[in-house]
């Protein structure tokens, strides 16, 4: 598997086309403020005191006793003309295809955190990799591996249902991105 983890994955079939991967990921760090040509996102910025040393708790992973309990989040620096907020947490470490553990998405616009456990009321939440929409907590095995928990900050509403296809949703983000903020920590077997 390119992700590492342990549990079988059901293919996802909006990743079989390498062109729609290539494009989708191009514009995931870019946005493109609606019309145009890509521009650079407003940089925000994004913690969490749930990450001690830059490491992943187990308790947010598989390895964990809990059941899937999200990480909480905090971010700040959404720029003006920010619509709804995302989130997307994925596997750095996957050479090919990326694995999408969480992605929530049109979260208040005004909200600057998300709590362990749960989802910003009114937010939506698309289909991770494994065909779930919830957290699927990250199942590092054998090395090391990195996790993205990435916010952005949108131009728009997406207005998807929730249980959004993937690659819907990713799509819709990377066309409104205007700030995006980051932070990578590190899951260990």
């Amino acid at each position: 598997m390119t992700s590492g983890r342990d549990r079988t994955r059901r293919p996802l079939r909006a990743w079989a086309a390498a062109p729609a991967v290539l494009a989708v990921l191009t514009l995931a760090g870019c946005g493109t403020a609606g019309y145009g040509a890509p521009v650079a996102p407003s940089p925000m910025s994004v913690s969490s005191e749930a990450f001690i040393s830059g490491t992943l708790a187990q308790r947010y992973t598989c390895h964990g006793h809990g059941a899937k309990m999200n990480p909480p989040l905090n971010w700040s620096g959404a720029p003006p003309g920010t619509k709804s907020l995302a989130l997307i947490v994925d596997d750095s470490s996957a050479p090919i295809t990326p694995t999408i553990y969480w992605l929530v998405f049109d979260i208040n616009p005004g909200a600057t955190d998300i709590q362990e456990g749960s989802v910003p009321t009114g937010a939506r939440q698309a289909l991770n990799s494994a065909g779930t929409a919830a957290y699927d907590p990250p199942c590092p095995q054998g090395r090391p591996h990195s996790y993205r928990f990435t916010v952005y900050a949108l131009n728009t509403t997406l207005k998807l249902p929730n249980g959004a296809p993937l690659q819907s949703a990713w799509t819709a983000i990377a066309a409104a991105t205007i700030g995006r903020g980051r932070i990578v920590v590190t899951g260990n077997p």
